[in-house]
């Protein structure tokens, strides 16, 4: 791929992984005003409700969690020189594409019916199948930009290295 390309993927790629979070963001915040746990598609299992206090501020924490990505998401456009700020956001983003991604297999495999430990067969398979492709596409865009900020903050380090 052409060089001058690269800045265009690495903005598209962390736009695409804030509106990721964002959408994210804004399901759990519909979730907590419904009072439910779980995932678009995904209602959690009666039993999950005994393990929480209060449904609505539990959801919202995940929404204000989703509202810390988007924003980690923004950073990978042009990372900051710092490495007080730099390194905390490629770990953050690396760990967040790992939960991410995990998240999206498990629930791949519930709605295949994989794994019935995970719970019940979607109710709703095309609101599931509709969560599914926004968080594969989420954290494949994640994935990229933060690649690509790796990449461009060791090619930074090396350059100032080797004045």
């Amino acid at each position: 791929m052409p060089r001058s390309r690269s800045p265009k993927k690495h903005l598209a790629a962390a736009l695409t992984a804030c509106l990721g979070a964002l959408a994210y963001t804004v399901s759990k915040v519909h979730l907590a005003r419904q009072g439910e746990l779980g995932m678009p598609g995904f209602p959690a299992p009666p039993e999950a409700y005994a393990a929480v206090a209060n449904v609505e501020t539990a959801q919202l924490a995940n929404a204000a969690l989703g509202l810390l990505m988007a924003v980690v998401a923004l950073f990978l456009v042009r990372l900051p020189g710092t490495p007080l700020v730099r390194w905390p956001v490629l770990v953050v983003s690396w760990a967040g594409i790992a939960m991410v991604g995990a998240g999206v297999l498990g629930f791949g495999a519930r709605a295949a019916g994989l794994a019935p430990s995970l719970g019940d067969a979607p109710p709703h398979m095309p609101t599931a199948l509709a969560a599914l492709l926004v968080g594969a596409v989420w954290v494949t865009a994640w994935t990229i930009a933060t690649v690509c900020a790796t990449r461009r903050s060791r090619r930074r380090y090396a350059t100032s290295a080797n004045p």
